[in-house]
């Protein structure tokens, strides 16, 4: 049973085939071929059992492995490593057919390559996941023919392999990097200059051009004969909350991705950051109900609880109530927080009628609206409009768009922090909002 599970005919033995049976319709016509063609095929049923034994002959004939990352990371390119060898004592066809998770919905899959014997071979290729969640991955197949090429012997290994796809890991390390190196403006970042100073004092230090002159000590200055100025640094140890609307509004796909994923991977950047530069982060995902609430915290174990959490949460298809979320803040959250708030608004009759809970939320926090722009219509409305329909098309996308920018403007006018943002620039606009809020001292 073992044996004709892994037999299989390989296609040049049909080719084979179609030269006999063309032998054979020939000799109606040229009698002497007939014999040859019953010596040509005696001869492919003796190569066709030799083929057999070429491959059967050795027990381990082929060897692989499939290395696969602990965790995959959603929406990144994630190496996989396949590595293989080979004993047989002759040239070897291998190809190669990994069974990848249903998700990915590729069927073709294959490579191929010779190997001699002794050699090892390694290829890589990438996956990218676009949704959280169990990938299985199931048999990698080997399939192994010798130089006669009539048959093939197929190699099963590590079969159904399950790896968790997490939020953006690669995305967190990478603005992980630019923090602890101060280069978050190589990326896009501005610079914000600050207004004023925060009172947490740092040192004392000389007077250079541009330093406040509201900072001198005059103390210092008398002492030292010189001018010198107190430095202060940003407060820290505040309480920072990334808010994720869970309803049905952020189950819009942006380049295969779904709103909530972008504002997933954008909290989990984003509350590395803030935890390298020691404040404390918090997360709160709702819909109908409070599905998911960590208190703020900076422990050395914490961004780990929030990458646990933002793993399990996942999209409803109801209408988010936002009068449950301002009850729980109330209740739950005792001092000035910053709170980014992840949500996504089409109408603006839809912002109006939840403009009263988000007023509520601002007179005791720092609350930043986070809203997506529709790039799809960005992009309908920079092309070229060629007949009477695609003017129509383009003069609606339009209407949609400039009522992004007035909602904006809505919520700007009392006083309401807003970020207006394509889905693939929120992480980087995320960050730039808490570092201008931190260096004017809102908090």
């Amino acid at each position: 049973m073992q044996f004709l599970k892994s037999f299989y005919i390989h296609h040049t033995f049909f080719k084979y085939l179609a030269i006999l049976s063309a032998c054979f319709i020939l000799s109606y016509g040229f009698k002497s071929l007939y014999p040859i063609a019953w010596l040509l095929t005696l001869v492919l049923i003796g190569l066709f059992l030799f083929d057999i034994f070429l491959l059967y002959g050795t027990a381990k004939g082929i060897g692989a492995d499939r290395l696969l990352p602990k965790k995959l990371s959603n929406s990144d390119l994630n190496p996989v490593t396949v590595n293989f060898k080979t004993e047989y004592p002759f040239k070897t066809w291998i190809s190669v057919i990994d069974e990848l998770p249903v998700q990915f919905q590729k069927r073709d899959f294959e490579y191929k390559t010779i190997l001699i014997k002794g050699n090892e071979a390694t290829f890589e290729y990438n996956v990218r996941p676009v949704d959280r969640g169990e990938y299985v991955f199931g048999n990698l197949n080997i399939y192994a023919s010798s130089p006669l090429r009539i048959v093939k012997r197929r190699f099963t290994f590590q079969k159904d392999r399950m790896v968790p796809v997490y939020p953006s890991i690669v995305q967190m390390q990478q603005y992980d990097f630019l923090a602890i190196s101060n280069r978050i403006s190589d990326v896009g970042l501005k610079k914000i200059r600050r207004i004023g100073h925060t009172q947490e004092f740092e040192q004392i230090k000389d007077y250079v051009r541009g330093d406040d002159i509201r900072t001198i000590n005059w103390k210092a200055t008398a002492k030292r004969h010189q001018l010198m100025v107190n430095q202060y640094q940003d407060e820290k140890s505040q309480p920072v909350y990334s808010i994720i609307d869970t309803g049905r509004v952020m189950k819009m796909p942006f380049n295969g991705l779904k709103l909530l994923d972008y504002a997933i991977n954008s909290t989990l950047a984003f509350s590395n950051v803030a935890l390298k530069r020691n404040d404390k982060t918090g997360l709160i995902g709702f819909s109908k109900n409070i599905g998911t609430f960590v208190p703020a915290a900076q422990k050395p174990t914490h961004l780990n609880t929030i990458l646990e959490q933002l793993y399990n949460i996942d999209t409803e298809f109801t209408d988010s109530d936002f009068g449950i979320l301002y009850g729980h803040i109330k209740r739950k959250i005792n001092h000035r927080s910053l709170l980014l708030f992840y949500t996504n608004f089409e109408h603006i009759s839809a912002l109006k009628r939840q403009l009263p809970f988000l007023l509520a939320l601002s007179k005791k926090h720092v609350l930043v609206v986070i809203f997506f722009e529709n790039s799809e219509l960005e992009t309908l409305i920079s092309s070229d409009a060629e007949n009477l329909q695609a003017i129509y098309h383009k003069t609606i996308a339009e209407k949609f768009s400039l009522e992004k920018k007035l909602m904006q403007k809505e919520l700007q006018n009392y006083g309401i922090q807003t970020i207006l943002t394509r889905p693939e620039e929120l992480t980087i606009n995320a960050i730039n909002k808490y570092l201008e809020i931190k260096a004017r001292g809102l908090l």
